[in-house]
């Protein structure tokens, strides 16, 4: 049985005999249905009727069949309207561009647009770092995709990638007031292609943001914009999820005995986010990883491995440790889960060391149910907002480009991620750790300005900071 949830959410009117007890027979309903009601709105009296509005969370599409259906069986209710709130919140899109300031006579549009504008470009056009200062560059981000790796679903095309990358804008804005837009772009796939139409559209940008493009592509694409471009470059399923779970772990290690330079962390899955995070762990000091992907383990000589796995095997599992995940547990201390539903039993936890820490980050069903691993995990963390510690992008990758965007910078370096999970974790203060609080909310709105003091104080100390004058 899932859990009711938002994302499946029902606004129901329904029209009720002016009786007593309808309400309760139509409350009952819903919950033998195993909808959950999160609201009850004022309700209309009509004579011998009533008309209510009703809010009900549910677990699938199924489920709020299911829902709608008991509702119809009931005597004297009848539903009169229903909305899905998730299709009525994007309808539309979520997103919209607003001017920042009014035009009210000649003298406003005179400065605006011509004739003065044309002051403004001629300036640029001597000096084209003043386009970070008198255009929307100086706080604007492309969310950039192909639609090859999108959320759990996979290769579903850029149209249909759109909703995530305005999501995406609509988050930027929120939690630290970047102007971000979605660009989704029809191409064949390859590094090529989306490498020159990135480079193309980057004069208008301050920054680019990658997103839900698949490995082993995705590597490539970054690699080649950094090098390329004069901008900050970040594909966040990969250093967002990296930078987060540094963060958690970080403050993981404060409530136990153990230490960085001590962990033997198994990771499973070796795409975008568990490339990254093997990476940022290595360079936070861990002493051990080790990454399993379908065929099992990664080791050094094992053949067929794309470019970033062949990093992976050279720079962890020393000791060419074969076999499935399960096995590879044996004598870990960190299990980091960045794959799919269900790999791991609850019997592989009792081959790991002492107190271990669990990640299981697979949306929406993770690796190992928290239920199975509680009493076997000191910690357990999950991707998931019902459950506690959830390591969600949405901690890092809006004070990141926030911090950027601020200092100056030209690129995102290891040492402005570092600072990221550093800021991240500090968001909470020692007393108040616990081991299911060991990473902020995401609706801690002290984190973003956090993370981008943190981030702009490292861009500057890396040196990728854009000169003036």
């Amino acid at each position: 049985m899932g859990t009711p949830t938002a994302a499946f959410s029902l606004h129901i009117r329904v029209r009720l005999d002016n009786t007593p007890g309808s309400l309760g027979r139509l409350a009952v309903a819903i919950g033998d249905a195993g909808g959950n009601i999160t609201q009850i709105e004022g309700f209309d009296v009509r004579g011998e009727f009533l008309d209510e509005d009703v809010v009900i969370n549910c677990e699938s599409e199924a489920h709020q069949e299911q829902v709608q259906d008991a509702i119809r069986g009931l005597e004297g209710v009848e539903i009169t309207h229903c909305r899905d709130r998730t299709y009525e919140m994007h309808d539309g899109g979520k997103i919209e561009v607003l001017a920042r300031m009014p035009i009210r006579d000649r003298e406003d549009l005179s400065m605006a647009y011509t004739p003065g504008v044309a002051r403004v470009c001629m300036s640029i056009h001597d000096d084209d770092a003043l386009s970070h200062d008198l255009t929307i560059r100086k706080n604007t981000v492309a969310i950039v995709s192909d639609g090859t790796a999108v959320l759990g679903l996979g290769d579903i095309g850029p149209a249909a990638a759109m909703p995530v990358m305005e999501g995406k804008a609509l988050l930027f804005k929120n939690f630290a007031g970047v102007d971000a837009f979605p660009m989704c772009i029809d191409v064949d796939g390859s590094a090529d292609a989306i490498v020159e139409t990135v480079e193309r559209i980057a004069p208008t940008f301050g920054g680019i943001n990658l997103e839900d493009i698949a490995a082993p592509v995705c590597f490539e694409v970054e690699e080649r914009l950094k090098a390329s471009l004069d901008i900050p470059v970040f594909h966040d399923d990969q250093h967002g999820t990296a930078v987060v779970v540094l963060a958690a772990l970080q403050n993981a290690l404060k409530l136990t005995d153990k230490k960085m330079g001590d962990l033997r962390v198994v990771i499973a899955g070796v795409g975008a986010a568990g490339v990254a995070c093997g990476k940022i762990l290595l360079e936070a000091g861990v002493a051990e990883i080790i990454g399993a992907d379908r065929q099992g383990a990664i080791w050094e000589g094992r053949e067929n491995l794309n470019p970033a796995k062949q990093w992976f095997a050279e720079n962890t599992n020393r000791d060419r440790r074969k076999g499935a995940v399960g096995e590879l547990l044996a004598g870990g201390d960190v299990f980091i889960g960045v794959s799919g539903p269900g790999i791991i039993e609850a019997t592989d936890l009792d081959r790991m060391n002492k107190d271990p820490f669990v990640f299981a980050l697979a949306n929406p069903d993770p690796e190992i149910r928290p239920e199975e691993a509680k009493g076997r995990a000191a910690i357990i963390a999950t991707g998931r907002s019902d459950f506690p510690n959830q390591i969600n992008n949405v901690l890092a990758f809006p004070g990141i480009f926030r911090g950027a965007l601020d200092a100056g910078a030209t690129d995102i370096t290891e040492g402005m991620k570092l600072a990221a999970a550093e800021a991240i974790a500090e968001s909470i203060a020692y007393d108040d750790l616990e081991p299911e609080f060991i990473i902020p909310s995401v609706f801690d709105a002290t984190v973003a300005p956090r993370v981008a003091a943190a981030v702009a104080e490292a861009a500057r100390a890396d040196g990728v900071v854009r000169s003036k004058g």
